[in-house]
């Protein structure tokens, strides 16, 4: 099991959990963790969250999350919460943290 953070931001309650694989804002919303999302495809960029910890834990962005983020810029870090996955199968602690 992976333990995730999601740290406040400016809009975010933190919360914590655990979690086998899954979609990273599928987490948020089920704690009330405040990421905020349009399209839950990867395409519009407003689930941007900074990874402070653990993203070796996440599954290899796909060609549409690496669009997307090349257009909205904010570096190597920054994952889309509703495509970017959990990894199955393995343990550690990964901590997020929303961009508003």
């Amino acid at each position: 099991m992976i333990r995730v953070r999601v740290e406040a931001s400016t809009h975010g309650v933190a919360c914590e959990g655990e979690v086998d694989g899954g979609r990273l804002l599928d987490f948020a919303d089920e704690h009330r963790a405040a990421i905020s999302f349009s399209c839950r495809g990867g395409t519009c960029g407003t689930c941007r969250v900074r990874v402070l910890e653990g993203g070796a834990l996440l599954a290899p962005r796909s060609e549409r999350e690496s669009e997307t983020l090349a257009v909205v810029g904010d570096g190597p870090d920054v994952r889309l919460a509703c495509v970017a996955r959990v990894t199955r199968g393995v343990s550690g602690t990964l901590r997020i943290v929303a961009l508003d």
